[in-house]
């Protein structure tokens, strides 16, 4: 099992990014949204009830990363994407193999 569920499910890796920034972008959403009435989230977003209703309930597939973005500045969220390089990792078979013993081990904790 990997440390993402979407990968788990199947996605790529670059796929189950993009997804996971917008499920943890929804998250934070969706709880702030929750001190406000559906009326009160239509007018600060300018949205029908309906698309309110949607992001309510969870159906992402229906709202781009730049929606959810706009919802969230909107409520006062800060949002921001931080990028870093993956490290490119050179080692022994040895090393490897080690590495993937600690890995084990750290799991079944």
């Amino acid at each position: 099992m990997s440390r993402n569920v979407f990968e788990d499910l199947g996605f790529s890796s670059e796929e189950a990014a993009a997804l996971r920034l917008k499920t943890d972008l929804h998250s934070k959403i969706v709880k702030c949204a929750e001190r406000y009435t559906q009326g009160q989230l239509q007018k600060i977003w300018d949205e029908s009830q309906p698309r309110v209703s949607d992001l309510m309930r969870g159906k992402m597939s229906k709202f781009s990363l730049e929606a959810l973005v706009i919802y969230a500045e909107k409520l006062g969220i800060h949002t921001e994407i931080k990028t870093t390089a993956h490290k490119k990792q050179v080692r022994t078979r040895a090393a490897a193999a080690g590495a993937v013993r600690f890995m084990a081990r750290e799991r079944a904790s």
